[in-house]
């Protein structure tokens, strides 16, 4: 599903963020990505939506070679990840159904279909009945529920998470965590950054930790 070739990722001034990482994710299954801030988690996950660009070495998804993609592929290799932030990134203006509804409204799917994907959507992660609320009269995890839902309303094969859990309290986060296990036993492959050390001891997948761009383990 994913495959890091001795990839490297430098910024501007000579960062560097990724150093000869080797990483091999299967189809199906579900890791922790686990290190320090400012250790390169974020810094991967970007590599794989194609919000940056290697260095050096090879980013594969769904066996493509990033490398070898332009600009124009871009959108098509995007809409097969879903991403959940941890600040949430919702559009407070717009109702819950309109912030779950955006990536399908984006690709063009007619209005019935994109009402029966995005109730889908809700009823998966508790949320049915809460389409016409505005975010601002949810809690944080029922925020976070919201942009999990946006993140899979369109069934990606790819999820990936950038700390979800980093604003909630370790009973809210305990549930995050099992909605990303009830996508992973489905079949979508879900990679999730985190500091929550003891809640990945907890869940027992695998754990990839990396310091100051490397891989350690």
């Amino acid at each position: 599903m994913i495959k890091f070739d001795q990839v490297s990722k430098r910024y501007a001034g000579g960062q560097e963020a990724l150093s000869r990482v080797n990483l091999e994710l299967d189809e199906a299954e579900m890791v922790f990505l686990t290190g320090h801030s400012g250790a390169g988690k974020s810094t991967l996950m970007k590599l794989i939506i194609m919000m940056e660009r290697p260095s050096q070495g090879q980013v594969f998804v769904q066996g493509v070679n990033l490398n070898r993609l332009g600009r124009r592929h871009i959108p098509e290799i995007r809409r097969g990840v879903g991403v959940v932030f941890q600040n949430h990134q919702l559009l407070f203006d717009r109702t819950v159904y309109d912030n779950v509804a955006l990536p399908l409204t984006i690709s063009g799917y007619q209005r019935r279909e994109v009402g029966r994907r995005v109730r889908a959507a809700l009823s998966k992660v508790g949320l049915s009945g809460k389409e016409n609320q505005f975010p601002v009269t949810l809690s944080g995890g029922e925020q976070q529920r919201v942009g999990i839902a946006r993140a899979v309303v369109n069934k990606p094969p790819l999820l990936l998470a950038d700390e979800p859990t980093g604003n909630l309290d370790p009973a809210l986060s305990r549930e995050i965590m099992d909605l990303f296990h009830q996508f992973n036993q489905v079949g979508v492959t879900v990679m999730i950054a985190t500091h929550d050390l003891e809640l990945v001891r907890e869940m027992g997948y695998r754990q990839i930790t990396l310091s100051k761009g490397r891989l350690i383990s």
